[in-house]
Order: structure tokens, then sequence, then C-alpha cells
């Protein structure tokens, strides 16, 4: 095949790409690329030997708030950068009604599942608006009483390498969920609600006031169209029209920081 979408349990992953990798396949792999960095090295090896083109999954490259966002950082409408914190809360069992939660991946460690595997995502859109970061610290629950062998809430401290320093919440148990990233600079702050799919942009004028500006979502933007955009990005990196938004460098580093916060958790 000229391409490959690999999607089955985050455990298996490179059990798939790798050998797609060597018959030369461009690759959408899914996020994380793999529940360890057990084979990682060995793959990254094939893909540059090969000529695959990998797409790592991370859905939030494509949201247009986040877009706006990193504009709004590159234009340094905040100032510089000196902290942020994100959270992300969902009560597992309302992922899929319809089966066993406890038989899902994201509950089962043999198939890659926990809070930090699966909302992996906030460790790559932070990276992508800040840059490079490392875990200074990690703290892992096991409190929800669902029954499960994985951590259900997990609070990482981050220091990017600009000396930018923040906070990860991530949880199994929140009901209502929440999604916010809040970053705060030397002239404002910018706090974005997920599910209120807005952006506010606070800065202080030389007058002494503030000021808000709110940006929205595009008028009829649903959460599917961030695959929909994903899916025709990966047809433009097949057909070599576009380099991906999201590399296999780029997923391998998520991971590093998520396996970063597990060990660090653990301890």
């Amino acid at each position: 095949p000229d391409a490959v979408i690999i999607a089955n349990p985050s455990a298996f992953h490179l059990e798939v790409a790798i050998p797609a990798a060597r018959q030369g396949c461009h690759i959408l792999l899914e996020k994380p690329i793999s529940d360890s960095m057990q084979r990682v090295d060995e793959f990254s090896k094939i893909v540059n030997k090969s000529g695959s083109r990998v797409l790592v999954g991370f859905k939030f490259r494509y949201h247009p708030n986040l877009i706006k966002i990193k504009e709004l950082l590159e234009a340094q409408a905040i100032g510089r950068v000196l902290s942020f914190r994100s959270h992300w809360g969902e009560y597992l069992l309302g992922w899929h009604p319809w089966e066993d939660y406890r038989e899902s991946y994201a509950a089962r460690k043999d198939l890659g599942g926990g809070v930090l595997l699966t909302l992996c995502h906030n460790f790559d859109y932070l990276r992508w608006l800040l840059g490079d970061m490392q875990v200074h610290s990690s703290l892992l629950g096991h409190n929800s009483g669902l029954g499960i062998e994985v951590e259900d809430t997990a609070d990482v401290q981050l220091v990017c390498d600009q000396g930018i320093q923040g906070s990860l919440h991530l949880n199994f148990v929140q009901k209502p969920g929440k999604h916010y990233l809040e970053i705060i600079g030397s002239k404002g702050s910018i706090f974005w609600d997920y599910y209120q799919n807005q952006i506010d942009l606070i800065t202080f004028e030389t007058t002494g006031d503030v000021k808000v500006v709110s940006y929205s979502t595009p008028e009829g933007f649903d959460r599917n169209d961030l695959f929909i955009q994903e899916m025709k990005h990966f047809i433009d990196v097949i057909n070599g029209k576009i380099e991906p938004i999201c590399t296999l460098e780029d997923g391998i580093k998520a991971l590093e920081l998520t396996v970063q916060a597990k060990v660090k958790g653990a301890r």
C-alpha cells in the first residue's frame, strides 16, 4: 500500500508501524506513537532509511483556537511568556457508554492505557506552542474507585528550555469535563476554553486599563473537523505536497515527556 493508518491500541502501534515503514509506506500514526520508548529508535532509523513520511495523529494541531494562540504568541501579544497551566479532565465512563470501560484501551495497562498516555495531546500542543520542555516532577493518583489498574489522575510540573514553568493536570474522573489552557505573560495572558470554543486575550493598556479580546472558532465548527483536516493533510503528505505538521520527531518528544512523567510519578 502507499499509506497505512495505524489506530490500534497504543501498545501495538510499532508492531504495525515498523514493517509498514520497511516497505516504504507513508504512515498516519495515532498518538501516542507507542506506550514506551522500546523500539522507537529502531522505528526512526527504518523511517529515515526507507523514506516513509510519518504524520503523528495529534488532532489539536488543527484546532483553530490553538492555531490562533500560536499566532498570538509569535506576535508577542502578551509579551514574554512566564508561566502556563493546562487542565483536561473527563469522566472515563462517559466516553463509550455502550461498552465496559474496564475493557477499553484507556483503562488497561497491557494496551497502553492510563491518563498520561491517553490524554497526552497536552504534552504535544504545549511543546508546539511554547517550545521544548522537561518534566520537573510528577504525582500520579489511583483514587477514582473506577477499579482500573492504570493511573486515573496526574499532576505534572514542566519547565521549558526558555525557563518558562508550568503545570499540567489530567484526570479520568471529572464531571462535567473541563479542558483549558492559560498562558501568563509579562504584558497579559491568554485563556482558552476548549468546551466553549473561545480564547480570551487579556492585555494591559498603557492607560492602566485591562483590554479583553475574544476569539471564537468559525461558525459551525465541530470536533470532527479536526479529523477531517488531519486526513486532508495526510493525503497531501502522501502526495509529497507538504511536510507533516506533526512529525515523528514531535511524536517522540511527546512520548518522552509522557514517559518521564510516568517514571517520576512512580517514585
